[in-house]
């Protein structure tokens, strides 16, 4: 088990897909993501494995749960700065976590 201290480390802010692009050298099939989390944080960089249930056209301008202090992580050529965050579904494809409203790029989970 993990402590309430421990929990509050992990930053787990909503930011706004602002560019999305294939990633054909991936080894699984992914899209690069630009993801704008407010003036405090900037946008940053992500790799998601979520080519099977959206399309890039759908990505844009929808907001994502992300966890944004972890290190930045090097997928082939690609640095990944951020982890967008969904679930596992039946066929284990990948659903965005993704608030039920809208609200600022940035804010923390509570």
């Amino acid at each position: 088990m993990i402590s309430w201290m421990d929990f509050e480390k992990i930053e787990i802010r909503v930011g706004t897909v602002i560019e999305v692009a294939d990633f054909p050298e991936a080894h699984k099939p992914a899209y690069k993501l630009r993801i704008d989390f407010g003036p405090e944080i900037g946008v940053k960089k992500s790799s998601a494995q979520i080519t099977n249930l959206y399309r890039k056209r759908s990505l844009l301008n929808k907001q994502v749960i992300c966890v944004v202090n972890f290190p930045p992580k090097q997928i082939g050529p690609f640095i990944s700065e951020v982890l967008v965050t969904g679930f596992a579904n039946e066929e284990n494809q990948i659903v965005l976590a993704t608030p039920e409203l809208q609200v600022p790029n940035g804010a923390r989970l509570m």
